[in-house]
């Protein structure tokens, strides 16, 4: 299968080892992995933050992009969500009904979705000899509604010990633009969410989204918690060579 990778703008700019994960794991299945260069941001703190305009100028641009490609793939839960949930409300909202119609002709997977409900696959050859935790982030949690995918492939992982995280299902306390616009909350999330990570004596916290593993990766980082965070597309790339490398 051809697949077209959006890599977002957040694993772009801040954590390109997450796309090459992407590419190499899918590569490793068989499938060829184009990219897209025209790619730029999927809008969504454009549109959460009230820039409905410029919201729906992304959502054009991304659309054309990747009008063409019968299987887009992303590292980004919320980005996903972004595209699946908000896109029509944003087409509505700028009064585009050609752009709401485009969004709606859009496949876009996030990388587990992809895995095991388009590729019917959840060992995928991944060899990660850690102690590893899931975090489900808000946007894979309450928006796609991932459920049990990521642990369906982090259990086929070879060596891998999954734990469980207490309080799972609470947010972490980033929310994009509300950990700059509520920060004393957003510090009072995220010491809940790392002191129950910390509970689980876990090597790695992984999650679908890296805007969340790096609120939750600063906090450890600070307490010296000696956990590393990884997003989940790096752990299912891992075969036994050097293990990919972490954020602490």
């Amino acid at each position: 299968m051809r697949v077209a990778l959006f890599v977002a703008c957040f694993n772009d700019a801040l954590f390109p080892g997450t796309g090459r994960a992407v590419t190499a794991l899918l590569e490793r299945l068989g499938h060829e992995v184009v990219f897209p260069p025209g790619q730029t941001c999927c809008g969504q703190m454009h549109w959460t933050t009230g820039y409905q305009r410029e919201a729906a100028d992304l959502a054009r641009r991304f659309t054309t992009v990747f009008a063409e490609h019968d299987a887009v793939v992303t590292p980004s839960a919320s980005c996903a969500a972004t595209v699946r949930a908000a896109y029509a409300r944003i087409a509505r909202a700028d009064g585009d009904a050609e752009l709401e119609r485009a969004a709606a002709g859009l496949a876009v997977h996030e990388l587990s979705e992809f895995l095991v409900d388009v590729l019917g696959v959840t060992d995928v050859g991944a060899y990660f000899p850690h102690r590893v935790a899931y975090h489900p982030t808000c946007h894979s949690l309450r928006t796609l509604r991932l459920g049990d995918r990521p642990l369906r492939l982090l259990r086929a992982v070879r060596g891998l010990e999954l734990v469980e995280l207490p309080a799972a299902e609470e947010c972490c306390g980033f929310g994009g633009t509300f950990a700059m616009k509520n920060a004393d909350v957003s510090v009072a999330m995220v010491a809940d969410k790392v002191r129950h990570v910390r509970g689980t004596c876990a090597d790695v916290l992984c999650a679908a989204d890296n805007a969340c593993l790096a609120h939750i990766g600063g906090a450890l980082s600070r307490l010296r918690g000696g956990v590393r965070v990884m997003h989940l597309a790096e752990i299912l790339a891992a075969t036994g060579a050097p293990a990919a490398a972490g954020r602490s």
